[in-house]
């Protein structure tokens, strides 16, 4: 059972409706198109990618075939794991935006970049908490993500984040 009382997990395929309501962000900055896998025992999410020319900062790129192939840009994908971090929250512990959640990222602890990702092909981004310090206000969580292009590694890292439950009229606090 999650933090607010949600047990049931949701159906992998694309997000619904209410979870796009309660992202922090507008969608078309969400970056993934649809959940591939919700695992509770493992801590553990899995999100579709697309990649395209038309990506953000990917568009904006001067490109050359061979100095400067277009390519996902880098802060796209640790912009990505953010976004996995709140899918991660919102379905497996049940955290909601609209009711005073929010979360920040603390700490990079470590980030590779593997493989130029060329757009084109999906990127499978994968978001494991690997340690979680859960209380009544405030979660302290430290993620392991990995993506795949092509079935290659092309990222993997380290992040920590904080949640926290914000009240109505209060601002997060600006010490995370």
């Amino acid at each position: 059972m999650t933090t607010s009382g949600r047990s049931e997990l949701a159906v992998p395929g694309p997000f619904d409706e209410a979870f796009l309501a309660d992202l922090p962000y507008s969608p078309e900055v969400l970056f993934f198109d649809e959940l591939l896998e919700l695992d509770a025992e493992q801590r553990l999410v899995r999100c579709r990618m697309p990649t395209s020319e038309d990506m953000l900062l990917t568009r904006s790129q001067r490109a050359h075939p061979v100095r400067h192939p277009r390519h996902v840009a880098g802060a796209v994908m640790v912009h990505a794991t953010g976004m996995l971090g709140f899918v991660h929250a919102y379905h497996l512990l049940g955290l909601r935006h609209h009711e005073g959640w929010i979360g920040y990222g603390t700490h990079l602890h470590s980030a590779v970049f593997r493989k130029l990702v060329q757009p084109g092909e999906p990127i499978i981004a994968t978001c494991r908490a690997i340690k979680q310090r859960l209380g009544a206000e405030r979660h302290f969580v430290r993620y392991a993500f990995e993506f795949r292009h092509e079935g290659q590694i092309c990222y993997q890292s380290e992040q920590s984040a904080v949640w926290m439950r914000v009240a109505e009229g209060q601002a997060p606090s600006a010490e995370l």
